[in-house]
């Protein structure tokens, strides 16, 4: 009752603010001279501002009225639900059968406010989706003859008499950081010597051009080569005949990766650039992965890039937009009515990058002037006819000159100026002299002839990318970066890849789920490691303890950012390396996790530290342990076990999301009378379970509930106590096919509830009374009998998917307690756990599901798991990209089953006019629905063979691997849009599955404990749409420490209010993209924020320290603090 009455209190307070608010503001439009007419006239502008303010203020009512709702509903979950037991402390069971538990019941609330909804209210786009294009294309694959996958390409003879062609040939070289060798690898045989080349074959004619793009190799060669090397190297970047393009530390993968990934080694690449050479990338330059994002365009915009090159797109498509004359177009985001997110692109029209594919349209022609292939190479032509030296001889010339000419004729047909660009590169090129002086000189010899040649109305040269979009802007008459005119503007992503026949390239979505794991755990470590060790090394520098701190711990988040950036490499994260390659990348990832295992360890035990004067760092003698350890490179994770005295045992823990978290949290421990205690003595209730750690030994999991500070860290104290009435053993169930117990058993909590009684599953929510079935099935898909079968890239199933058997009924486990409940069945070939906390907000609002995978005893076998519901959501679904965007999805009657598997980064889902149902994941894999009512995800896939892309190998280093999800049910209360975003709830559930709390018991401290403190960094609370992406610290001259500055990237989400608000267990506001940043962190000081460039490449006038930050929906911003 009590509590009743503060909260009435507390709204008649907040109504009574919002009335008086209302009257100030009406006295001051009467009194304002202004405002106030004579003879009683009110001219209708100030009517107009008198009704919008009137609206401003209903709006305010409004949504005090939604807090003091949300308010009541929390008091109501507390006592209406019995949250609040009987005797005040305990935890008891309800009526119902569900647990109820004591905790700091304090109330929480959601206001988003209605002007921040009106982000996604758009309907109609005004230029054409991508799925417009697939609506309309039959895909039948048609012999075009010549150019197979396109058309005959024809032209009049005097087309550029008035205007001649102006041909950019481009020379590259394309090299995979490993793929078939490992990064040192191909560095010691190839790489190393292409860089050796270039610094004198450039040189030696000014005229001489060529691109490069992956910084992790440009780097390594920096390191070893000698001043006049790289003085040399300087020089050609500086006189423009080498261009970096793109910049990143690898081309990255544009499927599987997450945004924070993609920007981190973006940001890794320029920053090396920026410390080394002082160059900028202009353009970007991504000819190999295997499809593409629309989130790649829009973070090449944020690093002030203006143009950009694709090239592995569907060849339906690219036949369509060459046919269109689209082949170049503005590639705007979905959520931009206007053009600010505009990137000009340019669509390489054919098979491949390579020369016979890059000239024009005829590949056995284009070979021919591939002049590495000149007789007596290793390689040749597999159309039979061979290049031939260019001689002076005038026949000659004029002939070989006219037919390279024909086919760059017929290749500019297909664009809408007459500039044209020709790439003339391919795999690791240019490594050897010879190669150089063949195509230079050949090529040469070209151009000289053409350009001498008026009749010819051509002029070609070598060029650089930038060079020739800055041909494409002039000729339009335009700025460079700017649409020119009555060029087309499209939206959308370019996946499933297809290069020929049914040949999806949908496979790697999944392939080696492992690693896809493990990246997302590294991705977490780094970013929580960043933030940790940048405020940890601010608060030093305030407190003048800068020298007793290990600021060295910068090179491990050096070398992790490094080697994170090597596995966004497109045959890394996609699977699709040998398996030397893919244990050389699992060495590099572990290192690096321990290392930022290290540096968190190391941050934590500063910030938590009470009294800083006090404070010793031990290289050998560590304060705190990290959570859990991998013993190789390819096993899973084993908990840290903590061993329980009579004298406390402390625990930090570290919450990486930049809002308040109320969660539950499992440690491992020896003993089964643990006592838990929070920093100020209060006793939690603590749920313990039994774990084998072997067939003989069994230790304890203790799961309690904390409510944790936002970024940050919280110390808990475990006692071995022989007394702990909330310490409460969980209830098991076993159920052993034949032993005639009921197949029949739920699980449930406060929030929601679970059903399995034989085939029917569903899930219902408390306050709704309407059950939803989701079924969970197991299939398997085979591989066809024919020559083409799956491998490491495609998915070329033998047919639909067959229902996962296996002859007795799985044995199932039933845990029931009151943190959690959950069910464990276990079947040969997997292990799956759907578990549901029975904790207020965004923790218990959605089902935990970890299904444990070992097939390695399979042959041609793909494993899947699909959702089958009776949500109407018909032929649409929507997959997210990269963890940044939503992405809708259709089946196609005209496309194979493997056509219409999508990555799924992070979450996938499906709806229609009443739910939405929501799969996250923590790992990306490949997912679809086939059917109404369904979403099917890929967990694993073993394959004996190659798929004839040149990996060479099967899938046959399968691993036990733990794929861990979220399913979320949320009710809907208004229609979809066309743009589709997740709630607020939804990107919060994503959030806490990708970046869960660290437990870091504190070791045995030879120098005694001294007192500890919780570590609240933020002062206030950040906009609950906001994200904060990164805080990561400035590099400076010195590779093992950092600059006084710090980059802050924040990401505002993009919100669906369309969806029921949920209590997400802490208070929770907008504020319609505002933020200060000079009171955000508590006890630093803010002495510098200035915006940058997403890269950190670019940076505008500072602003002023108090000024506030204002970000629009969806737009991800950089800026320089320096903080002390």
């Amino acid at each position: 009752m009590k509590l009743k009455k503060q909260v009435t209190v507390c709204g008649g307070a907040i109504f009574c603010v919002a009335v008086f608010s209302l009257y100030l503001m009406l006295d001051r439009v009467q009194h304002d001279p202004a405002r106030r007419q004579s003879a009683g006239n009110f001219p209708r502008s100030q009517i107009s501002v008198l009704q919008n303010r009137i609206e401003q203020l209903e709006q305010l009512l409004e949504e005090n009225h939604q807090i003091i709702s949300h308010i009541k509903d929390s008091v109501l979950e507390l006592t209406d639900t019995g949250a609040i037991s009987p005797s005040g402390h305990l935890p008891f069971r309800s009526a119902n059968g569900s647990w109820v538990l004591p905790f700091d019941g304090r109330p929480t609330f959601l206001s988003v406010q209605p002007l921040d909804c009106q982000f996604t209210i758009s309907e109609l786009f005004a230029w054409p989706q991508m799925l417009d294009v697939y609506s309309l294309l039959s895909f039948d694959n048609v012999d075009g003859g010549v150019w197979k996958q396109g058309f005959e390409i024809t032209y009049e003879p005097n087309e550029w008499d008035d205007e001649p062609l102006q041909v950019f040939v481009v020379p590259h070289s394309h090299n995979d950081p490993g793929w078939i060798k490992t990064f040192d690898k191909y560095y010691n045989d190839q790489t190393q010597h292409i860089f050796n080349n270039m610094v004198v074959k450039l040189a030696e004619d000014p005229r001489r051009k060529f691109i490069w793009s992956e910084i992790s190799f440009f780097a390594k060669w920096w390191e070893s080569a000698d001043v006049h090397k790289q003085e040399a190297m300087r020089k050609l970047i500086l006189s423009g005949q080498l261009e970096i393009v793109t910049g990143g530390w690898v081309m990255t993968d544009e499927a599987n990766v997450h945004y924070f990934a993609m920007i981190d080694q973006l940001i890794e690449g320029h920053q090396w650039l920026e410390k080394n050479l002082g160059v900028t990338p202009r353009s970007g330059w991504a000819v190999d992965p295997f499809g593409h994002s629309a989130t790649m365009p829009y973070l090449l915009k944020r690093a002030n890039m203006s143009s950009m090159l694709i090239q592995r797109v569907h060849y339906s498509i690219k036949k369509h937009f060459a046919a269109t004359r689209s082949l170049e177009f503005m590639w705007r985001q979905a959520w931009d009515i206007e053009s600010g997110t505009d990137m000009f692109c340019h669509m390489m029209p054919f098979y491949s990058y390579d020369v016979p594919h890059t000239c024009g349209p005829d590949p056995k022609i284009c070979c021919q002037f591939d002049f590495k292939r000149l007789p007596g190479s290793r390689v040749n032509c597999p159309w039979k006819v061979p290049p031939r030296w260019i001689h002076f001889i005038f026949n000659i010339s004029c002939f070989r000159a006219g037919v390279l000419l024909d086919q760059y004729r017929k290749k500019s047909k297909l664009f809408r100026s007459k500039v044209l660009l020709v790439p003339l590169g391919d795999d690791f090129r240019y490594d050897k002299p010879l190669e150089w002086d063949q195509q230079y000189f050949n090529y040469q010899k070209l151009f000289d002839y053409m350009n001498s040649h008026p009749e010819m109305h051509v002029k070609a040269q070598f060029a650089t990318l930038t060079d020739y979009f800055n041909a494409v802007y002039k000729a339009n008459g335009v700025a460079p970066g700017t649409r020119p005119p009555d060029y087309p503007v499209l939206s959308g992503d370019f996946f499933a890849y297809a290069d020929r026949e049914d040949h999806y390239w949908s496979g790697y979505y999944t392939s080696r789920p492992f690693y896809k794991n493990l990246d997302r755990v590294l991705e977490s470590h780094l970013r929580g490691a960043e933030i940790l060790y940048s405020l940890a090394v601010a608060h030093a520098r305030r407190a003048g303890l800068e020298g007793r701190y290990p600021v060295s711990d910068y090179s491990l988040l050096t070398d992790a950012r490094r080697n994170i950036g090597l596995f966004q490499h497109h045959d890394a994260i996609t699977g699709t390396a040998k398996e030397a390659v893919v244990i050389d990348y699992g060495n590099r990832l572990l290192r690096s996790l321990v290392g930022l295992k290290r540096v968190i360890i190391n941050a934590a035990h500063f910030l938590v530290i009470k009294n800083k004067d006090i404070y010793r760092f031990y290289q050998t003698e560590p304060f705190l342990e990290t959570d859990d350890r991998r013993a190789t490179q390819d096993s899973l994770p084993q908990r840290t076990l903590i061993e329980l005295e009579s004298s406390p045992r402390y625990l930090v823990l570290f919450n990486p999301v930049e809002q308040e978290r109320l969660c539950v949290v499992t440690v491992l421990v020896n003993s089964a009378r643990v006592r838990v205690l929070t920093e100020d003595g209060q006793t939690l209730p603590v749920q313990l379970s039994a774990q084998w750690v072997s067939a003989v030994e069994m230790s304890g999991e203790a799961s309690f509930m904390a409510r944790l500070p936002a970024l940050g860290l919280a110390v808990f104290h475990l006692y071995d106590s022989a007394d702990s009435p909330m310490t409460l053993r969980s209830d098991t169930l076993l159920r052993i096919p034949g032993r005639g117990i009921s197949q029949s058993f739920n699980i449930c909590a406060p929030l929601e509830k679970i059903a399995l009684i034989g085939e029917k599953q569903f899930i219902r929510r408390k306050d709704d009374p309407q059950e939803v079935r989701v079924q969970i099935q197991f299939l398997t898909y085979g591989t066809r009998p024919s020559k083409d079968k799956s491998g490491a890239y495609l998915f070329l199933p033998d047919g639909n998917a067959k229902p996962y058997s296996q002859r007795e009924a799985p044995v199932v486990r039933v845990v029931e307690g009151p943190l959690f409940a959950e069910v464990v069945a276990h079947y040969q070939h997997f292990q799956q756990t759907v578990r549901i906390h029975n904790v207020p907000g965004v923790d218990g609002l959605s089902l935990d599901i970890t299904t444990m995978l070992d097939i390695r005893d399979q042959n041609n076998k793909e494993l899947a798991m699909r959702l089958v519901t009776d949500i109407q959501s018909g032929d649409t679904f929507y997959t997210d990209l990269n963890g940044f965007q939503i992405q809708p999805r259709r089946y196609f009657q005209k496309l194979p089953l493997q056509a219409h598997f999508y990555p799924m980064p992070a979450m996938a889902y499906i709806q229609d006019s009443q739910y939405r149902l929501t799969l996250y994941t923590a790992q990306a894999l490949g997912v679809s629905s086939l059917a109404s009512g369904q979403l099917e995800v890929i967990l694993d896939r073993r394959l004996m063979q190659d798929d004839n892309r040149g990996l060479g190998q099967g899938l046959k280093d399968n691993k036990r691997t733990a794929n861990r999800f979220r399913l979320l049910l949320e009710r809907r209360s208004s229609s979809g849009k066309v743009i589709s975003f997740p709630s607020l709830l939804s990107h919060m559930t994503s959030t806490i599955l990708n970046h869960e709390v660290l437990a870091l018991p504190l070791l045995p401290w030879k120098h005694g404990v001294p007192p500890m403190r919780t570590f609240a960094p933020l002062a206030g609370t950040l906009p609950c749409d906001f994200h904060l992406l990164n805080l990561r610290s400035i590099q400076s001259l010195d590779a093992h420490s950092p600059s006084p500055y710090t980059a802050l990237l924040l990401h505002r989400l993009g919100l669906d209010c369309g969806l029921e608000d949920q209590n997400p267990g802490f208070n929770c506001t907008t504020t319609q993209g505002q933020l200060s940043i000079s009171g955000l962190f508590r006890g630093l000081d803010l002495q510098l924020l200035q915006p940058m460039s997403l890269s950190l490449m670019h940076s505008q006038p500072p602003l002023s320290n108090d000024s506030s930050i204002n970000l629009e929906p969806m737009e991800i911003s950089a800026y320089k603090l320096k903080l002390c």
